[in-house]
């Protein structure tokens, strides 16, 4: 029986059990890629631990209530579970016949930032306030670029009526990337615009597309940053973060605050690091935006480098079954939407953890699965959703 996703379960009549039918071969359940769920969970599961850690002391942000953010981050990945579900549920395939719906979407939302409905929170004018809730577009603009390009540009390769996207389909793709990350810069959310650079040239380079476009892109996007830098584009707090990344003493009480105090909490944890909540860093609310980007730092702190490690082998175990799907798929669609996906998660997994170590410039971008957000929890759910659905549809081997 035909499943709404493009799956099935068949071979079963309606005499097998519900049970039965969960441990068929070719059920949904079976197919399910078991490692990257458990990881995702587990990291989604510590980073409520290091948000309550790091939120419960600071009434000036939890109104009083030390679970204020515990409830809320477990409440985000509650619901972005929900959205994986769905999005299996649905199938990659027939969200690919929906791409321009939710691009479309996508790109209205990111423009409403740019008007009175859009507010600023930590120097970032990235965020959409409607009925007294906040989101951040651009999260959700990262997947819609993913499947955008995907579709355009394995169109012709999936039908059989080419072996690799020809030049004009490229530049097709690459304009439908443009247009949203131009608003994004307008913001400026220049974080963002970073990860989907990362998305663009691994989407590429997934689909097979000739070199040219790879070392072209590369070269525009280093004249595009010195052009950014003199046309004076950055606001003054984005310059700064810049420049306490190149001179890490320059002003450590102010625009090198940050990094400074990150490094200061990950070195004391040691090993094992002081114990859960018991971090004096920590407790003392020495580090900005620990719940969010700094979240890290609790885990370095109070797990130490155990506990950090841990973070990052999980996070290992994501990257691995996401290029493990990449590679078993059959069709370059699935293949190009999960080499997006990776290029994301590994891009900004790195420029998290490597700016609270000092080795790469403060962004202001999350932790996935880690970090307390709901739109970017949601987003990196979705983009779950997406590898498993890849992975549940593919052709079953003898």
């Amino acid at each position: 029986m035909a499943g709404t996703g493009g799956f099935s379960v068949s071979g079963y009549g309606p005499e097998r059990g519900t049970w039965a039918k969960l441990a068929a071969r070719d059920s949904v359940v079976r197919r399910l890629d078991w490692p990257l769920l458990f990881s995702a969970v587990a990291l989604s599961l510590l980073g409520s631990l290091l948000v309550w850690s790091a939120t419960r002391n600071r009434t000036q942000l939890n109104e009083g209530d030390p679970y204020f953010f515990l409830v809320r981050h477990l409440l985000n990945t509650g619901i972005g579970f929900a959205l994986m579900a769905g999005t299996v549920w649905l199938g990659h395939r027939t969200l690919r016949g929906a791409v321009p719906v939710l691009y479309g979407l996508s790109v209205v939302l990111v423009v409403l930032v740019l008007t009175p409905l859009g507010a600023t929170i930590n120097g970032a004018h990235a965020w959409l306030r409607i009925a007294g809730l906040s989101l951040q577009p651009s999260e959700f603009v990262k997947v819609t670029i993913i499947l955008g390009m995907a579709m355009m540009l394995a169109a012709r390769v999936d039908a059989g009526d080419q072996t690799y996207p020809d030049h004009r389909t490229v530049a097709k793709s690459l304009a439908l990337a443009v247009v949203p990350m131009a608003v994004v810069m307008l913001m400026p959310d220049l974080g963002s615009v970073m990860v989907m650079v990362v998305i663009v040239l691994g989407v590429l380079l997934a689909s097979g597309a000739s070199n040219r476009w790879i070392i072209g892109l590369v070269s525009a996007g280093v004249v595009g940053a010195i052009a950014v830098a003199a046309l004076g584009v950055l606001d003054e707090y984005q310059i700064n973060r810049f420049a306490a990344f190149a001179n890490p003493e320059l002003d450590p009480a102010g625009v090198g605050y940050n990094t400074n105090q990150a490094r200061i909490a990950i070195g004391s944890g040691g090993l094992t690091g002081t114990g859960l909540f018991h971090g004096s860093q920590t407790t003392g609310q020495f580090v900005p935006e620990q719940q969010t980007d700094f979240v890290f730092t609790v885990a370095g702190e109070e797990l130490g480098f155990l506990g950090a490690g841990l973070i990052l082998f999980l996070l290992g175990v994501v990257m691995w079954r996401a290029c493990r799907i990449a590679r078993e798929t059959t069709e370059l669609y699935g293949t190009i939407v999960a080499a997006g996906i990776i290029a994301w998660f590994a891009f900004q997994s790195f420029e998290n953890i490597g700016m609270t170590l000092g080795i790469m410039p403060v962004a202001g971008l999350p932790l996935p699965f880690v970090s307390y957000g709901g739109t970017s929890m949601f987003a990196v759910w979705i983009a779950v959703g997406l590898l498993q659905s890849i992975r549940v549809q593919r052709p079953m081997s003898a």
